[in-house]
C-alpha cells in the first residue's frame, strides 16, 4: 500500500467510527437508542410566544413550553429509560399506560397533551370551523354555538387541574374531561378516545394573567383556536379506533 492509499484508508475508517453512533441512534424509525427505548424532544412552538397575546401572554407562554413542557419531556425520557420501555411513539406507550409506573403515565401525558395543545391554537385562529368538521360538530351537539358552551363549561368546571377534550369515539365527537395529565388515549381513563382539540386547565396555563379567573381564560381561548388543525385531524382520525 502507497502513501497515498494508506492515508485515505485511515480517514474512511476515522469516519466510519463517528458515523455508526449517528446511525444507530436516527434511525429511518425515528430519533431512538440503541436499546430500542424512544427518545423523546421537546417541540418548537409554531409561533413565536407573544404571538397568542392578548389572550395568553408571552410570559405565560415562555414558561409553560420551555419550564413545565420541557419538564415533562425531560422526566418521560428518565422513566421511559428506567423502565426500558420499547414503543414506536409516545402515542403507543400512552395506549398502553397500566402497564407502567405513575412517572410514565404523569409525565407521559404531559408530554403528549401539550404537543396537541400547543397546536390547537394559532395567531391566526378563532372565528367557526367548516367542512366536515363543522357538519359533525352540528350533528352531534345540534349547533356550533351548543358545542361551544357545553365545551366551556366542561372546561371551566374540572375540579383542580386537568384538561378538557373534544374526542372521536366510535365515529362520534364527543366532549370529555380528564384530572392531572390524562389523555383519553390511554387505557385507564373512563372516556378513550382520539383527541382532536383539548384545553388545559391547569393553574399554570392562565394565572399569570388571569389569576383565579379561570371563565375569561376559557372564554378568551376561542380568539386563539386553530379550526383549520383540528380540521385536518378530524378529517384524518375520523375512521381509526384505538
Amino acid at each position: 500500500m502507497n502513501k497515498r492509499s494508506f492515508i485515505k484508508s485511515g480517514i474512511l475508517g476515522i469516519g466510519a467510527m463517528f458515523a455508526a453512533p449517528v446511525l444507530a441512534k436516527n434511525s429511518v424509525f425515528g430519533v431512538f437508542k440503541k436499546s430500542g427505548t424512544p427518545e423523546f424532544k421537546l417541540p418548537d412552538l409554531p409561533y413565536a410566544y407573544n404571538a397568542l397575546e392578548p389572550y395568553i401572554d408571552e410570559q405565560t407562554m415562555t414558561l409553560h413550553h420551555s419550564k413545565h413542557h420541557a419538564g415533562y419531556t425531560q422526566k418521560f425520557n428518565a422513566a421511559v429509560k428506567a423502565e426500558g420501555i420499547q414503543a414506536k411513539n409516545a402515542r403507543e406507550i400512552l395506549m398502553n399506560v397500566s402497564k407502567y409506573s405513575e412517572a410514565v403515565r404523569n409525565n407521559g401525558g404531559g408530554y403528549f397533551n401539550h404537543k396537541l395543545y400547543w397546536n390547537v391554537m394559532s395567531p391566526n385562529g378563532g372565528g367557526t370551523p367548516g367542512g366536515d368538521l363543522l357538519d359533525a360538530i352540528n350533528g352531534n351537539f345540534g349547533s356550533f354555538d351548543n358545542f361551544k358552551e357545553k365545551y366551556s363549561t366542561a372546561a371551566k368546571t374540572i375540579f383542580g387541574s386537568g384538561w378538557a377534550w373534544l374526542i372521536i369515539q366510535n365515529g362520534k365527537l364527543k366532549i370529555t374531561t380528564t384530572p392531572n395529565q390524562d389523555s383519553p388515549l390511554m387505557d385507564i381513563v373512563d372516556e378513550r378516545g382520539i383527541p382532536i382539540m383539548c384545553i388545559d386547565v391547569w393553574e399554570h396555563a392562565y394565572y399569570l394573567k388571569y389569576q383565579n379567573r379561570r371563565a375569561e381564560y376559557v372564554d378568551a381561548f376561542w380568539n386563539i383556536v386553530n379550526w383549520n388543525f383540528i380540521s385536518e385531524k378530524f378529517t384524518k382520525k375520523i375512521n381509526e379506533v384505538i
